[in-house]
């Protein structure tokens, strides 16, 4: 996970390193959640700007806690889970956000 880990000095800063990577920024207030295990279809950059975040990784088993000024790179196809009390982000996606599939957070799929 730590390759997927870096930080950022201000929300300019965070809106400047999407822009240099070709990404979408958008500005989000996330309520406090503890969500299952999903994966997403796309790359994107989260910054924390306000509050911590926690995110365990499938694949490393490793789990990280986020608080501001730390930037977190995702990978399409990661399998995470997130857990928080609440926190701010810019989120820089890969791809235009009007085009991302429903949900968001894909669930993995249904073994027997």
């Amino acid at each position: 996970m730590d390759e997927r880990i870096g930080t950022f000095i201000d929300e300019a800063d965070a809106y400047t390193q999407c822009e240099a990577a070709g990404y979408v920024a958008m500005k989000f207030d996330f309520p406090a959640e503890e969500n299952d295990f999903h994966w997403h279809d796309f790359d994107s950059m989260t910054f924390i700007t306000g509050g911590e975040l926690t995110v365990f990784d499938v694949d490393s088993g490793e789990s990280r806690t986020c608080s501001s000024g730390t930037k977190l790179v995702g990978r399409k196809g990661v399998v995470h889970r997130e857990k928080s009390e609440g926190y701010s982000a810019i989120i820089g996606f890969a791809v235009d956000p009007k085009t991302l599939t429903q949900p968001i957070n894909k669930p993995l799929p249904v073994t027997l």
